[in-house]
Order: structure tokens, then C-alpha cells, then sequence
């Protein structure tokens, strides 16, 4: 099941959320000083590809770095990402197939507003 909705979602809007991850994170890896942003851009962006059968959780090692950073990323990318997760997520569940593509969707904006301090690890 993971797999059909891992292709369904590629297709309908994991390409194109994955894209403006990658995106943000070339931005943060020209300017020399955001490259933490950068790697972190790109690991969500590898997320946003295949979401199903992930999840994500904190990190016990982040502190007081990644919250000032978590509120840098949130004001020059992750707001931007955010709206783009709830427009794709509003957009997939106008169709009854589209509805847990949706959820999933809303379910990854926390992930895009706070990237910093998070880990994405395989479900059993």
C-alpha cells in the first residue's frame, strides 16, 4: 500500500514540493553561512518524494542552535513551503482519492515550517 501511494503522491504533488526543497536549499548552500538550511532543505526534499512509510521525529542532541535557526529558516523559507503544502493539500482533498495525500500534506507542514532538529526515520 505504501508503494501505490508513495507513486500516486510522486505524481500529484511530491515532484513539485520536492522541487521547491531543493530549491530553497540550493539558495541556503550559495550564501556560505545558511549551508545547515541547505542540508536541511535537501533532506526534507528527499521526504517530500517519499513520504509514506517515514516519519519524523525530534532530535535529542538539537538545542538553542536549531530554535534560532528554526526561526531564520520559518521567516526566509519555511513559510513560503508551508503555504505551498496547504494549497497542494487543499487541492488534493477536493477528490476522495486524494484525501490521505491531503492529510499527509498538512501532516509534513510542521516539518517545513521547523526543519532544524529533526530526524526522518523508516516505520517498521
Amino acid at each position: 500500500m505504501r508503494l501505490i501511494l508513495n507513486v500516486i503522491w510522486l505524481v500529484l504533488c511530491g515532484l513539485w514540493m520536492a522541487l521547491g526543497y531543493v530549491v530553497a536549499g540550493v539558495i541556503c548552500c550559495i550564501l556560505i553561512v545558511t549551508i545547515p538550511f541547505g542540508l536541511a532543505s535537501f533532506r526534507i526534499a528527499a521526504y517530500a518524494l517519499w513520504p509514506f512509510g517515514r516519519t519524523v521525529v525530534d532530535r535529542r542532541d538539537a538545542g538553542a542552535a536549531s530554535t534560532i535557526g528554526n526561526v531564520i529558516w520559518f521567516l526566509f523559507a519555511g513559510l513560503w513551503l508551508a503555504i505551498g503544502h496547504v494549497v497542494t493539500g487543499v487541492a488534493l482533498c477536493i477528490t476522495i482519492i486524494g484525501i490521505p495525500l491531503g492529510v499527509a500534506n498538512f501532516k509534513m507542514i510542521p516539518v517545513s515550517l521547523m526543519p532544524l532538529g529533526k530526524e526522518i526515520v523508516e516505520l517498521p
